[in-house]
């Protein structure tokens, strides 16, 4: 798994090290050497694990493809965003320990001998 691209739908083999790699910057991090860069390339589908070649030279819009599982491979790269957010479960699976507040709690219940609400007319 790429973590430059999170969509990545082929590996590329490098042509200087003939390493498989899902973007420039994983080739960057792993390799001391620059990439070496060729115009017949070299892929594998993710979605069908299967390798073809494919001529940068020309390159048309049916070569988007996988020819194996016509898997479109050429799409807009989603990279990570630094977010800030805050982790727990979802209240919609389960929501036993979640309060209502629209529900008024029932006064009955809810006194005690240390309360001063109930005789705070009565103090001197």
């Amino acid at each position: 798994m790429c973590k430059h691209v999170l969509n990545a739908q082929v590996s590329i083999r490098s042509p200087c090290c003939r390493k498989w790699f899902d973007c420039i910057e994983c080739h960057e991090e792993a390799e001391t050497h620059p990439l070496l860069q060729k115009l017949d390339l070299v892929f594998a589908c993710k979605k069908c694990k299967k390798c073809f070649r494919k001529d940068a030279k020309e390159f048309e819009e049916a070569d988007e493809y996988c020819p194996h599982c016509d898997n479109h491979f050429v799409i807009d790269a989603v990279t990570p965003k630094a977010a800030i957010s805050v982790e727990g479960a979802d209240a919609r699976v389960d929501n036993r320990m979640l309060r209502d507040d629209r529900v008024k709690p029932d006064a009955k219940f809810n006194v005690t001998i240390f309360d001063p609400d109930l005789d705070a007319d009565k103090l001197g």
